[in-house]
């Protein structure tokens, strides 16, 4: 049955108490002590639907309270059940949902609104954990089971998870399930549950996958839409710094050295590149550490509690790794590589400002990004205000300041005596040194090696300067043949793919791998030309270390693609046309989408979507990350 859009309901401010809502009085009971009195609008329009026993497609953005929205009512269905029937053995209620951490934190809301519920298990299963207790939980009788696609499709096949006696089944965040790259584990999953189920599907968005999915398997269902406030905290101050990807780590470093700040999330948008920056922030001095979805899950909760407890400072994650991520002692968050949509700036910077502290907001950006900033401020309708780099003398002025503090309190607060003998008598031996000269020597080597001063950046030549001594060198040897087609754009260059027709490669799929491997959007891939043993594509000039390191691994067709700049050698006439031939970026799309294979929908990106033949840069999954496209 398609949604019943007819009866659309966009809520308004609630009026009504929870006690007026219809729950379990044993529910109610929970909630009081966790201190819930007002429903928000999603809860107040959806929990009394779901006690009718409807199929529900919510419209919400997360933090919107709809954890509670479908939790409460299954809940109480489940205690009146167990009063009638007696405590079940077998799952009466399904949670998918897309990440690790936002399992974990469904699950722990349902223990808390269950607290008062007798023999009553919820049990979270997902990836990167041992089989070992999931299995032990599922045996004992979970009636919750709380887990991501992947896991969940895992217990299905072992037998392990029987879902014959499902009573509630509920779809969190669905449109991001789908966006990793879940379409096929969702359709089992729901294909492996009995017909008479109540189902409840969340999603901040509503494209042709998600309806496709509520007329196939939810029964006439209501759809509640919320009304979207894509906005941010007031308490957050938002600031951006125009500057160059080969600059962006002293930048940050000369924020993070002016400012004071208390705990820091910096965003990066692939899993390499949270290692990268991590390292590098730890050679500088500053305690940081990666979590990325390879990170084996006792790791990531290890590493998060280190970063709530303050045994480090900075956080280095992406998008689908710091989803659930609640530590209030984060005062900063820096977006060093700038989100492609405005939801996930949202969702980023809200981890920032909470429980009505201040949080500072902070965004890099190169000047071919300035079209994403203003996205950005007309979606959440605030101004993002442009700061200024930290000057080198101020950041020196500081750090001169925190070394002579460190000498002023090792002077007062520690006992120098025996050091105090050792200077007298190396000096005494050293008649000729001043005693300045070995108190220099001695501050010298308590800065471990590393420079107190920053110094200006070597500037890299720009793309002109390079291309004139390319000339320089070639001399007059005419080496650089014409290339046919368009050059590539300012600020672009041509690159060389080792694969062609003859390896039947498609544009989706060099798209794809681009996408997901070297986590370029689609305004960054411009031209795709495909011949007959290679292909040519134009993409920024300068790739940093991470995306040539991942984009050296990366086959497509089980062939590598050995990226390299082209030589701009003139090709053999092999009748290399522009079939297959890709228009990309800056709003470009395929020129022949029938002939080439090419892919359908709206979103570019290649995030994880199938059919760019990937599971996503972030898809936490218990088999190997694919790499070839």
């Amino acid at each position: 049955m398609p949604v019943n859009t007819a009866d659309t309901q966009t809520t308004e401010e609630p009026t009504v108490t929870f006690s007026e809502l219809g729950l379990d009085a044993r529910v109610l009971a929970a909630l009081a002590d966790l201190g819930y009195e007002k429903p928000s609008p999603i809860q107040a329009a959806t929990i009394p639907l779901l006690l009718d026993g409807r199929d529900v497609v919510g419209l919400a953005q997360t933090g919107t309270g709809k954890t509670a929205a479908f939790a409460l009512p299954a809940l109480s269905r489940m205690a009146e059940l167990a009063d009638l029937n007696g405590p079940a053995t077998t799952p009466q209620i399904l949670v998918l949902a897309p990440t690790r951490e936002l399992a974990l934190q469904v699950a722990e809301a349902f223990t808390s609104y269950a607290k008062y519920l007798p023999d009553f298990t919820v049990l979270p299963v997902y990836g990167g954990s041992p089989y070992g207790p999931q299995l032990a939980g599922l045996r004992r009788g979970a009636q919750v089971v709380v887990g991501t696609p992947g896991r969940v499709i895992d217990h299905i096949n072992k037998g392990s998870l029987d879902l014959s006696n499902l009573q509630y089944m509920v779809l969190d965040e669905a449109d991001e399930m789908l966006r990793m790259g879940f379409a096929e584990e969702v359709d089992k999953i729901l294909e492996a549950t009995p017909e008479e189920k109540q189902v409840a599907l969340f999603s901040a968005t509503m494209p042709r996958t998600i309806r496709r999915i509520a007329s196939e398997y939810l029964r006439n269902p209501q759809e509640v839409a919320v009304k979207s406030k894509q906005t941010t905290g007031a308490n957050i101050t938002q600031r951006y710094l125009q500057v160059m990807g080969a600059h962006k780590l002293d930048a940050m470093t000369r924020i993070l050295e002016s400012e004071e700040f208390d705990g820091v999330i910096a965003f990066v948008r692939t899993k390499m590149a949270t290692e990268d920056l991590a390292d590098k922030l730890k050679a500088r001095g500053f305690t940081a550490a990666a979590i990325n979805g390879d990170i084996p899950q006792q790791q990531r909760e290890r590493t998060v509690e280190n970063l709530r407890s303050g045994k480090i400072d900075i956080l280095v994650a992406t998008d689908v790794a710091a989803r659930g991520l609640d530590v209030e002692r984060i005062s900063h968050v820096v977006n060093f590589d700038i989100p492609h949509d405005t939801e996930s700036y949202v969702h980023r910077i809200g981890r920032t400002g909470r429980a009505g502290r201040k949080g500072d907001a902070i965004l890099f950006m190169t000047p071919r990004e300035k079209y994403l900033l203003r996205a950005i401020e007309k979606a959440t309708r605030q101004s993002v205000t442009q700061m200024q780099l930290p000057s080198l003398d101020s950041v020196n002025n500081r750090r001169i300041q925190k070394f002579t503090d460190r000498i002023d309190a090792t002077i007062t607060g520690q006992d120098l005596g025996t050091f105090r003998e050792i200077v007298e008598q190396f000096a005494a031996q050293h008649e000729d040194l001043d005693h300045l000269e070995i108190a220099a020597a001695l501050a010298l080597m308590a800065q471990g090696g590393r420079p107190l001063l920053m110094t200006e950046p070597v500037m890299p030549p720009s793309k002109k300067a390079r291309l004139e001594r390319d000339r320089a060198d070639r001399g007059d040897r005419g080496e650089r043949g014409p290339r046919r087609g368009k050059t590539a754009a300012e600020g672009n260059a041509m690159y060389r793919l080792a694969v062609g027709r003859r390896n039947r490669v498609q544009p989706g799929s060099i798209v794809g791998a681009l996408a997901n491997e070297g986590g370029f959007n689609s305004s960054e891939i411009g031209g795709i030309e495909i011949r007959s043993d290679h292909t040519l594509v134009e993409l920024p000039a300068e790739l940093s270390k991470d995306q040539w390191r991942a984009l050296s691994n990366t086959r497509i067709g089980g062939e590598p693609i050995n990226l390299e700049l082209d030589s701009g050698r003139k090709p053999r006439r092999d009748d290399d046309s522009d079939r297959g031939g890709y228009r990309g970026g800056r709003g470009g799309s395929f020129n022949d989408r029938k002939r080439s294979g090419g892919f359908r929908g709206d979103d570019r990106r290649g995030g994880g979507d199938k059919r760019f033949g990937g599971r996503g840069k972030d898809r936490f999954s218990d088999s190997a990350r694919r790499r070839d496209y």
